[in-house]
């Protein structure tokens, strides 16, 4: 079977993760997906399989003979779709021969051009695959999961690729930044791995974002708007204030690269209380802390206008560039180089705007750097990947398991 017609069948079962629900998998949802992962695992002959209580599968491959004393290579995908975009009833569209211009969404009538997105040009003569408009795909990260167990077929049906132990895990809730909270390490007992959940099949990735959540209250004082002169704090006021002294130029839509931002994600308000919620990023660990000590001085400045405790700043980290974990590592970047190359592609390396599980992974002890599945336009209904660029990932992957049988351990 190949990688897109597992990825088919997963992308129907609905997995979006909630990041309001306190629970943990945040969707009883993921479980249909761990389940079916879990039983496939088993027909394939894995060893060790399990799924616990908190939805994450595990599995292992026994190496072939004569590698048992190869490194532990790991491949991890997450189960769970983003919020941003529905993900209940998932029709996957499948466009032959595609022709790199325009996508016609033919359930609601929208189009989507290469002008505004140009990536659809290098797609040109391969087969696209859409939902049908209404939906995301769920590319992210349930191509991962088909790649990764396509690849496992693979291996366990052709005796002429040697590898070492290969060992999988199959995570819930990435997308609300849950994905490593109940990771069994030890269990999984992998050397290195790689998390299988980027964009094209060339890339590469092994720098993200340092990461925090903000959330920023203000306590008003409300009366009657007829008495309110010299009295009233007007919370919601206050709020905007501490928006608007935030560098202007430092938000998505003015950065890129490496650069940093604010980004106000929720506000709620009246005049006796209001709340805003923002993530905070930056690839430099300086500018970084430059930007949490900013944040943390301006509630100062309007305590200072406004009376002590007006504003509350909580800010609390989430996850650090991976980059200082992976430099002593970096025959993990050298050998995926390698792998993109033997299928025939140049290699890309790209710092992420944003995280993945092998963020959390690198800074618990599993350096991980992370590939990409071959997906574009993730998070929103224009998601799509083609049937070619998932093999080519597959072959990426069998690629790279090839090199680290020859990686041995002392």
């Amino acid at each position: 079977m190949r990688a897109y017609e597992r990825f088919a069948e997963y992308v129907k079962i609905n997995t979006t993760s909630d990041e309001k629900s306190g629970t943990h998998p945040s969707f009883k949802g993921e479980f249909d997906l761990a389940s079916q992962i879990r039983d496939q695992l088993i027909a394939l002959g894995l060893q060790g399989v399990k799924m616990d209580d908190n939805c994450y599968v595990y599995g292992f491959l026994p190496a072939t003979p004569g590698y048992e004393n190869s490194k532990k290579l790991g491949f991890i995908a997450h189960l769970d779709t983003s919020c941003d975009a529905s993900g209940e009833g998932v029709n996957p569209v499948f466009h032959e021969n595609f022709n790199g211009e325009e996508v016609v969404f033919e359930k609601t009538g929208f189009v989507m051009k290469a002008e505004k997105y140009p990536e659809l040009r290098k797609l040109k003569g391969e087969t696209l695959i859409t939902s049908d408009g209404t939906t995301l795909l769920g590319a992210d990260d349930k191509a991962g999961v088909a790649e990764i167990m396509t690849m496992l077929e693979i291996l366990t049906k052709e005796d002429n690729i040697p590898h070492g132990p290969v060992r999988v895990a199959f995570t819930p809730d990435e997308e609300i930044g849950e994905g490593t909270d109940y990771f069994d390490l030890d269990y999984f007992d992998a050397d290195f791995a790689y998390t299988v959940d980027g964009g094209d099949c060339n890339l590469l990735e092994y720098e993200n974002f340092n990461a925090a959540s903000m959330t920023v209250k203000v306590k008003g004082v409300s009366v009657h708007p007829g008495d309110a002169k010299n009295t009233m704090i007007n919370a919601s006021k206050v709020a905007m204030e501490y928006h608007n002294m935030l560098p202007c130029d430092q938000c998505p839509e003015k950065t890129e690269g490496k650069e940093g931002f604010f980004h106000l994600t929720e506000m709620t308000g009246r005049a006796s209380d209001a709340e805003l919620s923002y993530i905070i990023r930056d690839h430099d660990m300086n500018l970084f802390c430059q930007k949490k000590a900013l944040a943390e001085a301006l509630a100062g400045e309007l305590n200072e206008k406004y009376g002590n405790g007006t504003v509350e700043v909580i800010i609390k980290d989430s996850y650090y560039n991976m980059l200082e974990k992976i430099k002593p590592h970096m025959h993990l970047i050298e050998n995926a180089v390698k792998a993109i190359e033997a299928a025939g592609l140049k290699a890309e390396e790209v710092p992420i705007r944003g995280g993945t599980d092998g963020a959390m992974l690198s800074y618990k002890g599993l350096p991980c750097p992370n590939l990409g599945t071959g997906g574009f336009y993730f998070h929103g209904n224009q998601e799509c990947i083609t049937v070619e660029r998932m093999d080519k990932a597959v072959e990426i992957l069998i690629n790279i398991v090839r090199l680290y049988a020859l990686m041995k351990n002392n």
